[in-house]
């Protein structure tokens, strides 16, 4: 799959989102899609997974599976769990025992007839995840999906990345809890003052480390901030 001159902007007269994006994701690659907060990592993923159209350049080959899971689900709807993905395997086309199979192995089997408003954030993060992954995509998108998850699926996620990729799966993520940053062989895309850039696999971009003193009870909203406009954090306790 090639994006090739790719600009985004909402509206004829808004500001771009990004502009002149141009690279390749080959097949079985894991890209990871990093930045801080609002610099146009979620439109970009939408881009790539078809959601939206880009205003000018073309985006080419890309698979006809595409599983998409948002970093919000939306949980506003009137259906169980197992009604709405029963409901998404027939759109589909996918055997209807996907949907317990996948509820099993990301640990809500026992919430299939709950309310999708009832759920809580994590569990409404593993139901977006099942639905995107029951369709055995080619290419799958996912949104910061490890934000609200229990610590045996966080756990568990990057090793299922690693496989579906090692199957043939196109996999490009977002993720500000770095969760897949220690996968090897992954690229990068970093998204910043309308440009993307992209740092190899298997390489780092020329880094400065920096060592900042804090008041404890500012440590946490600190590194949140941190972490949140896409950097590496490392912290020590004195």
């Amino acid at each position: 799959m090639r994006l090739e001159n790719v600009a985004f902007r909402y509206r004829r007269r808004d500001p771009w989102v990004f502009r002149d994006v141009t690279v390749s994701l080959a097949v079985g690659s894991v890209t990871e899609v990093t930045g801080r907060n609002g610099a146009g990592k979620s439109t970009l993923l939408r881009v790539i997974a078809g959601l939206r159209r880009p205003r000018l350049g073309i985006v080419s080959d890309r698979p006809t599976r595409v599983g998409y899971a948002p970093e919000r689900f939306p949980v506003d709807q009137p259906f169980s769990v197992r009604a709405y993905l029963g409901h998404m395997a027939a759109v589909r086309r996918v055997p209807g025992d996907a949907v317990g199979a996948w509820a099993e192995r990301l640990g809500f089997d026992h919430l299939l007839d709950v309310r999708l408003p009832e759920l809580s954030k994590g569990s409404a993060q593993k139901v977006g995840l099942a639905q995107a992954l029951m369709a055995d995509p080619e290419l799958l998108i996912l949104d910061e999906p490890f934000a609200g998850l229990d610590a045996a699926t966080r756990d568990a996620l990057p090793g299922l990345i690693s496989g579906l990729a090692a199957d043939g799966t196109t996999v490009v993520v977002s993720d500000h809890q770095r969760c897949v940053e220690a996968l090897p062989g992954i690229d990068r895309l970093r998204v910043a003052d309308t440009a993307v850039t992209r740092v190899a696999a298997g390489r780092t971009a020329a880094t400065a480390v920096l060592e900042v003193e804090v008041p404890g009870d500012e440590a946490d909203a600190l590194e949140s901030r941190l972490r949140a406009d896409g950097y590496r954090v490392r912290r020590t306790e004195r």
